[in-house]
């Protein structure tokens, strides 16, 4: 990576908060609420970026402000403040949440693609394995049959689902299945990132270690950016190239992820290291 390497993505001082907000405020939270007014900052003041073919880490506990920052980024909800800046969207002078809602969704459908916790949210259960992924190529303006069906079975090849099972419905298959169909309609229009929001959680050890090894062969496979969001430095270990830390909505440490998990340096971090030892 050159230091003068333009990111990929770059977020600038995201702000998202639950009420009006006060004076008091500024003075200091009681984790991150307001013991005055009661307003809620999900996420305080965030800046970080992204380059080219790295996997940046996202750690942090439950309410850490980790997930509100990924689904403010896939404008899943809307933010209070702060600009998110896509390198392939206007050279990254333009921020995607300050335009159209057309241009919204030409963002998410072309430039990003996002795997949920939570396949659900990301996936169509009724719907075969093969029309979810030609669904997010429609949304992108594709209309030819023909080289959706082979994107699709290529996709699902490369996330090792057999061409067989194409034409099954994801509420037929196994939590890793589900999660491997995600990542291949995530993959459908070649996004410049990739968002990972807690992939693994609540699937058996044995199928997380498929998933992470997934994970890395895709990297390695397209070269794409990710963002990787997890509670479990297990996973961050694995994967990020780079961490942050997050608590209370901000962000309390960040740097190599080797030099976070051999030398940590806020308090937080330590005891989550050492809850790895």
């Amino acid at each position: 990576m050159q230091v003068n390497e333009t990111p990929v993505l770059k977020i600038r001082n995201l702000t998202v908060r639950y009420g009006e907000g006060c004076p008091a405020c500024r003075n200091g939270l009681e984790k991150n609420r307001c013991s005055v007014c009661g307003t809620v900052w999900a996420v305080n003041d965030v800046s970080l970026d992204v380059f080219h073919g790295e996997v940046l880490g996202i750690v942090g506990e439950s309410g850490s402000g980790k997930t509100t920052l990924m689904r403010s980024l896939y404008m899943d909800l809307e933010p209070t403040g702060g600009g998110a800046f896509l390198k392939e969207y206007k050279d990254g002078e333009k921020s995607i949440w300050n335009t159209s809602a057309a241009e919204k969704r030409m963002i998410k459908n072309n430039l990003m693609g996002m795997v949920y916790q939570n396949p659900v949210m990301g996936l169509r259960m009724e719907f075969t394995s093969a029309a979810n992924i030609a669904e997010k190529i429609i949304a992108a303006g594709s209309r030819n049959a023909g080289q959706m069906i082979d994107r699709a079975s290529n996709l699902l090849q490369a996330v090792e689902i057999l061409p067989a099972r194409m034409k099954e419905a994801p509420k037929y298959f196994s939590g890793g299945m589900q999660q491997r169909v995600q990542i291949s309609k995530a993959l459908a229009n070649n996004p410049a990132i990739l968002l990972l929001d807690e992939v693994t959680t609540g699937l058996d050890l044995s199928v997380q270690a498929k998933v992470l090894d997934l994970i890395r062969k895709i990297k390695a496979m397209y070269g794409i950016s990710i963002l990787l969001v997890s509670h479990d430095l297990v996973v961050i270990r694995m994967l990020a190239d780079r961490t942050i830390v997050m608590l209370d909505g901000k962000i309390i440490e960040s740097g190599l992820t080797d030099q976070i998990l051999e030398d940590p340096q806020h308090a937080y971090t330590q005891q989550l290291v050492h809850s790895l030892i």
